[in-house]
């Protein structure tokens, strides 16, 4: 994949390589021949498989995936998924990729549990065939929804409009990297935007954006941070403490993170020490700086993150509704879909279920959830 973002420029051979540092997803404008490719594709597997989450298609899902999408897009993300330099944002978007039928889709439900997966399925396929390309496996979590499918529905509950959740609206959900409280967390995440009449803009924020490692991130290689559960447990204690975990790790020039701001930094009872919080807050005076909020998703436009390199949120806004001219307008309320994926399933085997190496039943950094 070609950088966005590095520099023509003549220097000595003693210097490095130059480049812009990255602040902005690479957009990827789909055709209407790749476009009606995947349409095709979806309504084929559909036929062949019945269901996205058939054990015989997922097993095989990299053949699929290399065999059947359209070759552009195949190798934008199989190089996406070894990516991990100075250049890569960690993010691409997308746009037009689906022509969503709203007629068909009809009203989005009140809450994700009134949706409605028969209308979802081809879109199922699709998103993992993406996932597939990288290569990735599509996995769920107990953690979230207790599991809920490989696929989720992201829609607004009036319910839940205040809180740091998919399921909120009225505040605006803080840069996040997903289950940052887990130690396998998903690697890849796509959105894709069924609709979003609102006209909600995306939030995205990259390691990557802030250069070189500086004295302020160096101190987030120190596992002193806590990582706590976050708001999706509903019913459960998530005030106590847990193990420690570093918000930087991998390589330490080009590092990774685990970063929830609304979790470690301003979450009451996340319990940081006064060192750890200080480090925090220092680092997210530069990181607040860094988040891009530039991009409004259109009906069928799909967002593919690398979940260790950038993080995700959204704006604020009143589900059903927009302001155009400065009058309120009544629309049809925003509805995504959510899919998460693995690059290894031997990493993650001793925190599956046993008959489901798919099903990631972790509870928190390393501790899985005991049903005894």
């Amino acid at each position: 994949m070609k950088s966005q973002s590095i520099l023509s420029v003549e220097r000595p051979t003693n210097e490095p390589l130059s480049f812009d540092i990255p602040t902005k997803p690479l957009i990827i404008e789909i055709t209407p021949q790749e476009r009606n490719i995947l349409s095709n594709v979806g309504s084929l597997l559909v036929k062949a498989f019945s269901n996205y989450e058939n054990p015989e298609y997922i097993s095989s899902l990299h053949l699929h995936a290399f065999q059947l999408l359209p070759e552009r897009i195949t190798r934008i993300l199989s190089r996406f998924g070894t990516d991990f330099s100075a250049e890569q944002y960690g993010a691409i978007v997308f746009k037009g990729l689906l022509e969503v039928d709203q007629e068909d889709l009809g009203p989005t439900p009140p809450n994700w549990q009134g949706a409605d997966f028969g209308k979802l399925n081809k879109y199922g396929f699709i998103c993992s065939l993406l996932h597939g390309a990288v290569p990735s496996k599509p996995v769920q979590y107990y953690a979230q929804r207790k599991g809920g499918g490989l696929l989720h529905a992201v829609i607004p509950d009036e319910n839940m409009a205040m809180t740091q959740t998919g399921s909120g609206s009225k505040t605006d959900l803080f840069v996040h990297t997903e289950d940052a409280f887990l130690s396998h967390q998903a690697d890849f995440l796509s959105f894709l935007y069924l609709r979003n009449e609102e006209r909600v803009p995306s939030t995205l924020y990259s390691i990557r954006s802030h250069g070189e490692v500086n004295a302020v991130m160096e101190k987030l290689f120190e596992p002193i941070y806590q990582c706590p559960k976050d708001a999706n447990y509903e019913d459960e204690d998530t005030s106590d403490s847990g193990p420690l975990a570093c918000v930087l790790y991998g390589n330490r020039e080009l590092p990774f993170i685990r970063f929830d701001a609304a979790e470690q930094i301003f979450n009451e009872n996340a319990g940081q020490t006064s060192e750890a919080l200080n480090n925090l807050m220092d680092f997210w005076d530069e990181a607040k700086t860094l988040i891009n909020s530039d991009y409004i998703p259109n009906s069928g436009d799909l967002i593919f993150v690398n979940n260790h390199l950038c993080a995700h949120g959204r704006s604020a806004f009143i589900a059903g509704q927009r302001i155009e001219n400065g009058e309120i307008i009544k629309c049809e309320r925003r509805q995504m879909l959510r899919m998460m994926s693995k690059t290894s399933l031997i990493h993650i085997r001793s925190v599956t279920k046993t008959n489901d190496p798919y099903f990631i039943m972790e509870e928190h950094l390393g501790k899985v959830f005991n049903f005894d």
